[in-house]
């Protein structure tokens, strides 16, 4: 069973199935209401009806059964493994692989992968995500670190929490930028017209803020480099639709033109750095763009100045 506490910071007027919702993004709000009916939702202490209104305060807990259908099993999926060691497990995660078990996904992710490689992954998160500390986006790829233990997870989620964990990514977006660098400092949260979405709002988000940087420009697009001072989801995705340069291929944040002819976001995880759980020492692992990534900038280097 998966337990979840977290207490409301701020008044917000939203039901207790809409805010749970907004904090768990796994749990769709039919779901919810039913953990609610069965007593697993508790809001200090007590059961409330999924329309209660959340007050700056509460302190609210979700319990959350194993569900038999999502546990993972080991399947025979290979693993680009960048480095290993007896606390972590770096590897550069394929465009269209789901990290974790979810409805909709409930095998070929990440975890089904690591289950067949290794027994020794840390189990903080529950059965359904043994070892994951930290989450891509399904069609991003990249680099992405995996604890093997208990203690090395507690470490790097530490680290996260710090903010001290270094992020790069690098994606191709639409229009030319005019800035050389810049920040986008910009609260993110649910998209209130569509859940499945986030968005730049100042209703029940969270600080979030990226860091960018100009590779390159070409006549219609950007090479940007990206740091995350934050980790939300979405995040950098979120952040250049908001400054009207989304990512090019990313078919939820832009309805722009993809000339390209490819499936998925222009978007990779291309460094990260962090410090060794057991040694202190920091470390810094790449993970070299996909072809398809290769070939789209090839091409517009060519062709396109």
């Amino acid at each position: 069973m998966d337990l979840y506490k977290f207490i409301v910071e701020e008044e917000s007027g939203e039901r207790l199935d809409v805010y749970i919702a907004d904090q768990i993004e796994d749990l769709s709000r039919s779901f919810i209401s039913k953990l609610i009916k069965k007593g697993l939702i508790l809001v200090n202490g007590e059961v409330k009806k999924p329309k209660y209104i959340v007050k700056k305060g509460d302190l609210i807990q979700v319990d959350i059964p194993e569900r038999k259908d999502l546990e993972p099993y080991p399947e025979d999926i290979p693993l680009d493994i960048i480095y290993e060691d007896d606390d972590i497990i770096v590897v550069n995660k394929p465009k269209g692989m789901v990290v974790h078990p979810a409805p909709g996904s409930p095998n070929k992710t990440l975890v089904n992968a690591l289950l067949n490689y290794t027994n020794d992954l840390s189990d903080i998160n529950g059965k359904i995500r043994p070892g994951i500390v930290h989450r891509l986006d399904k069609d991003t790829s990249g680099v992405l670190v995996v604890a093997k233990n208990n203690k090395a997870h507690m470490d790097i989620a530490k680290q996260l929490k710090e903010r001290s964990i270094k992020r790069i990514y690098i994606a191709l977006v639409h229009g030319v930028l005019n800035k050389d660098e810049g920040v986008i400092d910009a609260p993110i949260g649910r998209n209130p017209r569509n859940r499945l979405k986030m968005a730049v709002t100042h209703i029940n988000s969270k600080e979030a803020i990226t860091r960018f940087k100009v590779l390159e420009r070409f006549s219609k697009y950007t090479l940007v480099e990206l740091s995350l001072y934050t980790g939300r989801t979405h995040q950098i995705r979120v952040h250049l639709s908001y400054i009207n340069h989304p990512v090019v291929g990313d078919s939820l944040y832009t309805n722009r033109k993809n000339e390209f002819g490819i499936k998925t976001q222009m978007l990779h995880a291309l460094k990260l750095g962090l410090k060794s759980p057991s040694t202190g020492e920091y470390m810094e692992f790449e993970a070299k763009p996909l072809d398809e990534f290769t070939k789209v900038l090839e091409m517009l280097r060519k062709n396109d100045r």
